[in-house]
């Protein structure tokens, strides 16, 4: 049995040295000897019995099983369980423990194993000096160029090239163009994604013109893409390379093909759900979910009227309102977005025409008027809304297509003691918990078939302008995504 041991100090405190060796699949972002690491099972990267399998630089492949982690020791054990350099029973464990008032860290790797006869010397040195000592050397230059809590960037991964949606100033979609773009290498808590296809939504055009202040220009709207992960910054846990992600989140950034972010709000995409079903869902799912489940709990027998039930949003609430067993109403622009809005589960559809909205609402509900409004219009159209609600009925105001409903006298709303609901996307979606709660539900319907996603329209990111005129102009259903040119290019 070949023993073998090595010890340093690191100029740097505990947690930031844990921070990033805890992370048992993220050896390859650090150590020069790795060139790539993935995860065998569908473990999470520090949970016992997860199975790395990775490759040398030299070219060797190994597999390791980690056996056991304690956040409280600051110590892990693992062994290989499949090599292709002659290494049998290897057990190693690595621990730390504060030095000097906790400014440093001690760092202790220890293994034993068993070599063939005459091997022990020569594979002993290769992991006392290319593994061990290369590790630590790696380590230390690593937090002493990433000072703790920064997104600097690590030493494996350099920028990654790509193109973007960009703009200058705020304005029409004309203000929208291509331009190349660098995907720093993610920090601690980071996330680098090659993005496969982005979500367009109408918050996007919010944004570009500066009616909400969430982007500053010069920069790069979108607020939904999927991609695949190809690479992670220390401590982020639940995500590894390789695998299929979504979000819908601010901050803005997510038109262009390659994107590094803040991990936390990133989430993986279940097998049954396509990267294109998903772009064009996500946010208008996730928006669906909390205006049914969270802002409005819907129930059996409620009216339910739906503003533009032919949109992305508008049809998923249609879809999910019949299932939870209310009657919907669709208030749309013409016949053919009313089949649409049928076919999607709206019982009755309104039109424009001698009858006010709420003169017809009335009609259909025999004077009960509704129970609660999901109106995505604003401007155009709060004022009927409040005239077709329901004695104590809901208003969720939830878009404003039309523009800014202005000052509204609240005193009006008594003649119904109306309840009225501005919801926030960004406030029901902010922490990974809220995002996993509403995301279950999401990917639960979609796999029921409860609801369905229509992709309407699919642009190049190259024609985002296009992709936005045509929503302004009310002249798309369902859902809108762009697909980068590179990607488009390598399919003919």
């Amino acid at each position: 049995m070949v023993t073998v041991q090595r010890s340093t100090v690191i100029n740097a405190p505990i947690d930031e040295v844990w921070e990033i060796l805890r992370d048992f699949n993220g050896h390859d972002r650090w150590h020069p000897a790795v060139a790539a690491s993935v995860l065998d099972n569908e473990k999470q990267t520090d949970q016992v019995g997860a199975v790395r399998n990775f490759q040398l630089t030299s070219g060797e492949r190994l597999r390791e099983q980690l056996l056991s982690m304690s956040d409280k020791e600051h110590s892990f054990r693992y062994a290989i369980v499949e090599s292709e350099i002659p290494l049998k029973n290897y057990v190693a464990e690595v621990s730390l423990k504060p030095v000097t008032d906790g400014n440093e860290t001690y760092w202790n790797w220890l293994s034993k194993f068993e070599t063939p006869r005459g091997q022990e010397k020569e594979l002993a040195e290769l992991v006392a000096e290319g593994v061990y000592e290369d590790g630590f050397n790696a380590i230390r230059s690593f937090v002493e160029r990433t000072p703790s809590g920064s997104s600097s960037t690590s030493i494996d991964h350099p920028s990654l090239e790509g193109t973007a949606i960009k703009i200058d100033r705020h304005g029409g979609p004309e203000e929208l163009y291509l331009a190349p773009v660098l995907a720093s290498a993610p920090g601690a808590g980071e996330v680098r994604i090659r993005q496969t296809v982005i979500g367009v939504n109408y918050i996007d055009v919010y944004c570009r013109s500066g009616y909400f202040d969430l982007l500053k220009p010069p920069g790069i709207p979108g607020m939904e893409a999927v991609g695949i992960v190809e690479s992670v910054g220390a401590g982020v846990r639940h995500l590894s390379v390789g695998q299929r992600v979504g979000y819908a989140c601010p901050p803005v950034g997510a038109y262009a093909s390659v994107r590094t972010m803040k991990a936390e709000l990133v989430f993986p995409l279940p097998d049954h759900l396509d990267d294109e079903t998903a772009a064009a869902g996500l946010l208008k799912g996730m928006s669906a979910e909390f205006l049914l489940h969270r802002v409005h709990s819907l129930k059996p027998g409620e009216v339910a009227l739906v503003y533009a039930p032919a949109g992305g949003v508008g049809r998923i609430l249609c879809q999910w309102a019949n299932h939870l067993g209310a009657t919907v109403i669709g208030a749309t622009s013409s016949e053919e977005k009313a089949r649409i809005a049928r076919a999607a589960g709206a019982h009755h559809v309104i039109l424009p025409d001698g009858a006010s909205l709420e003169e017809q609402v009335s009609d259909l509900t025999k004077g009960h008027g509704a129970d609660v409004i999901y109106d995505a219009v604003g401007k155009d159209s709060f004022s009927h809304s409040v005239a077709a609600l329901a004695s104590c009925g809901h208003l969720v105001s939830f878009g404003q297509a039309s523009g800014d409903i202005g000052a509204y006298d609240i005193g009006s709303l008594a003649s119904r003691s109306a309840t009225i609901s501005r919801p926030n996307f960004g406030h029901y979606t902010d922490t990974a918990g809220k995002i996993k709660a509403i995301t279950d539900r999401l990917f639960s319907a979609l796999e029921k078939r409860i609801i369905s996603i229509e992709i309407g329209q699919k642009f190049p990111l190259s024609e985002a302008s296009e992709a936005h005129r045509q929503l302004e102009g009310r002249h798309t259903t369902g859902s809108s995504i762009l697909v980068p040119d590179e990607l488009l290019k390598g399919r003919k």
